[in-house]
């Protein structure tokens, strides 16, 4: 079952603010890494690409959960706990917008090494609960 961002949640998660997204390693432990993020509806998305620990990890288990914690309020959170829907159609455009959000560039200009690597992947989290103070 999903639930509904709040307002101000989806306004925070469209301006340029970072995630970090936990996934679940192999053995059980934790795995934490900052993304940047983009709003589809209720659904949250992020861009990695094949050979990453936390796609790997969220193929075999498409639970996570991420924190948003806007730098300018660090006492403001919100924590968003889903399921992980992952593909590679529209990879490659994700990974343009983002850029463009964060840096004003597209990502090959703002990482010209992004030609070396593996595809990119879409990983779209229907959030199930949201905790926090936003």
């Amino acid at each position: 079952m999903s639930t509904q961002l709040s307002e101000d949640l989806k306004a925070l998660l469209d301006s340029p603010v970072f995630l970090t997204v936990a996934t679940i390693q192999p053995d059980g432990s934790p795995q934490v890494s900052p993304v940047w993020v983009k709003r589809d509806g209720d659904d949250v998305l992020f861009s990695t690409t094949l050979d990453r620990r936390k796609e790997r990890n969220l193929r075999r288990d498409p639970r996570v959960t991420v924190v948003v914690q806007p730098a300018d309020a660090p006492y403001t959170y919100a924590e968003i706990r889903g399921t992980a829907q992952l593909t590679t159609e529209g990879g490659q455009e994700l990974i343009d917008e983002l850029a463009l959000k964060y840096t004003g560039k597209k990502y090959a200009e703002f990482n010209p090494s992004a030609a070396d690597d593996a595809p990119r992947v879409v990983v779209r989290i229907t959030p199930r609960k949201v905790v926090g103070r936003i």
